[in-house]
């Protein structure tokens, strides 16, 4: 499911610096910023824990955005599968396998984040809000924004926490419902500079913008 928000909310490699970086933002500012017109692409470095890991799986690929109502997630490694949303189905393809289909109104959960996230691309604000309360913290440089789902994603998941610097989204933090731990996903700058790491606190740093001086 993870996997899907992060699609929905890629918002491309900017890195333009905001001024008045040390201002303190609101959620206006952060959604304005976050709305992208397509065509769009970004590198994503995606963290999945679990107890039966003695690992996290890192899964690295890129997310692209080629038209306003498509969108497609590549992974490349530690193997290679494409995932692309189109016309209300969502389509799966591994190397020697058949492609796999399913109808995205099957999952009102999965139909939900579309929306809303879609809205988020948009800068449609009153979607947005009619699916999740909307908060956030920090300035205009290091940022974060707090979805709390309201209706169909609510028993799915908890929450959803978005960093950001400036223009840039670089992580987003799902936590899903019965769970402690978020699963990560670095994004444009971020996912680069992971690419330097493998202890898991300094990935969670990275997330986080604790890294930012």
């Amino acid at each position: 499911m993870t996997w899907l928000l992060a699609m929905l909310a890629l918002s491309g490699s900017l890195h333009a610096a905001a001024p008045e970086a040390s201002t303190r933002v609101d959620s206006g500012w952060i959604l304005d910023r976050l709305a992208r017109p397509a065509p769009m692409r970004t590198a994503f470095v995606e963290l999945r824990e679990s107890r039966l890991l003695k690992a996290p799986l890192r899964l690295v690929g890129e997310y692209r955005r080629p038209q306003d109502e498509v969108l497609v997630r590549e992974v490349r490694s530690p193997y290679r599968e494409t995932t692309t949303i189109e016309a209300g189905q969502a389509t799966i393809q591994r190397a020697g396998k058949s492609p796999r289909s399913f109808a995205l109104d099957r999952a009102p959960e999965l139909a939900g984040m579309q929306a809303s996230f879609g809205a988020l691309l948009s800068g449609d604000r009153e979607t947005l809000l009619r699916y999740y309360e909307v908060s956030s913290k920090g300035t205009r440089q290091d940022w974060e924004l707090t979805l709390v789902p309201k209706q169909a994603l609510a028993g799915k998941v908890e929450r959803i926490d978005l960093h950001g610097r400036g223009a840039e989204l670089r992580c987003m933090e799902t936590l899903a419902a019965g769970e402690t731990e978020p699963q990560r996903t670095l994004l444009a700058g971020a996912a680069s500079d992971a690419a330097e790491l493998e202890d898991l606190a300094d990935l969670q740093a990275l997330c986080r913008g604790d890294d930012n001086p």
